[in-house]
């Protein structure tokens, strides 16, 4: 590879970093702000919604009816994101969530991460996946303390899955430390420190909310 081929391709993976950046805030803003056309049109357009169901229209019908149903209305606020690529056009990443609700006479807010996938179609990034995975969502005075911490309103309370993305939660608590020093890990390959993490686990099994 040129050294001119090669800056090229540095710098398209510093713009498709931050276009990828600024697609998680817009996901934020678009449906915090309840404008559904701009929310799915973030998505690839055969976005899977369902089984049997494809595509934006499908997903703003689904987006559509659930906020209606429980919302009056959220504010998604975005943290740490970590972005690596398979290739140029197609990515996965983490991103965290802390996000607040308004639900009938209730405030509930939730602490959560997304595990997504990404992808540049005709010049522009795309989501072509994301698996929210929750850590807990409570009535905001009532801390989430104990087990199954996703306590919404009128539900029975249920475990989220914001650790079943990650084998190392598991191991943590599998293996206290014994009397000799604990051996290390060398240092993830570069641009796989999601894929040593992940260590081939399957995603997890998400309860729709």
């Amino acid at each position: 590879m040129s050294n001119d081929t090669d800056l090229l391709a540095r710098i398209d993976r510093l713009e498709s970093t931050e276009a990828i950046r600024q697609l998680a805030a817009r996901y934020s803003l678009s449906l915090d702000m309840r404008d559904l056309d701009a929310h799915v049109n973030l998505f690839a357009p055969d976005i899977r919604v369902s089984r049997e169901k494809t595509g934006r229209a499908h997903l703003k019908h689904w987006l559509d009816d659930t906020l209606r149903l429980q919302f009056t209305g959220t504010s998604h606020h975005i943290g740490n994101h970590i972005i690596e690529f398979d290739d140029a056009d197609n990515a996965h990443g983490v991103v965290y969530s802390k996000n607040e609700h308004e639900t009938g006479p209730e405030w509930v807010i939730m602490q959560m991460l997304y595990w997504d996938n990404y992808q540049r179609i005709d010049g522009r990034w795309f989501f072509r996946r994301r698996l929210p995975c929750y850590w807990y969502a409570t009535d905001l005075n009532k801390p989430p303390i104990g087990d199954k911490k996703i306590r919404w309103p009128g539900r029975e309370p249920y475990d989220g899955a914001f650790h079943a993305l990650f084998p190392s939660w598991q191991t943590f608590w599998a293996n206290p430390p014994g009397s000799d020093e604990p051996e290390v890990a060398e240092p993830a390959p570069v641009g796989e420190f999601l894929k040593r993490m992940r260590a081939g686990t399957p995603d997890p099994r998400i309860r729709v909310r």
